[in-house]
């Protein structure tokens, strides 16, 4: 069994007081869109936010996903990743990890890398890269890797894991840039709807 925790407590600290998760796209919250397709998969979704109380709350509470508030969110990506992964249930035999500000991950994207699991092989980590080869996200860890995500502090995500575990990653190539697009910025955003128009 594979849970999705999506990963969507940050700040947006560089959104000039917007919050990236509540931006519309296609008519709804990229929070909302994200969460649908990780829920399209079929796996059980967790979804980290922020303590409340929070319109991100508002935005998913008829969905049957899991909240699990962060209240230390502060602190970085780790408090949100640690969180996640705590409330991971103990039958889980792997976890993707999504951050909730991808709009271009599909919930495609995510079966594609679902479907190259293989908890039989020495792989412990599927990877999603971009058409030229570039790592990104999501990423699966195997539940061996849990201990040690649950414990990691500071705003470095899994970089350290995936580090230590490098030969026993396998890179799964995504469209385009898939695994790479996240809007951190107003620039950003405006950009990635400009290209958007375009094609």
């Amino acid at each position: 069994m594979i849970v999705i925790v999506v990963l969507a407590a940050g700040a947006s600290s560089r959104m000039q007081g917007r919050d990236k998760l509540m931006e519309d796209v296609d008519g709804v919250a990229l929070l909302r869109r994200q969460v649908l397709r990780a829920l399209g998969t079929g796996c059980e979704v967790l979804v980290t936010l922020p303590a409340g109380p929070h319109p991100r709350y508002d935005t998913i509470k008829d969905l049957n996903v899991t909240v699990v508030p962060v209240p230390d969110a502060a602190e970085g990506m780790n408090a949100s990743l640690r969180a996640g992964i705590l409330a991971v249930p103990d039958a889980a035999t792997g976890v993707m990890v999504m951050l909730a500000d991808m709009p271009d991950i599909t919930e495609g994207d995510m079966i594609t890398i679902l479907n190259e699991v293989n908890f039989k092989s020495d792989v412990k980590i599927w990877r999603a890269v971009t058409k030229a080869g570039d790592p990104g996200h999501p990423i699966i860890f195997h539940k061996d890797l849990l201990p040690q995500l649950s414990a990691l502090s500071g705003d470095q995500g899994g970089s350290a894991v995936v580090r230590e575990n490098r030969d026993k990653t396998q890179f799964i190539p995504l469209p385009a840039d898939h695994a790479r697009t996240d809007l951190d910025t107003p620039e950003a955003w405006a950009d990635w709807r400009a290209r958007r128009d375009i094609t």
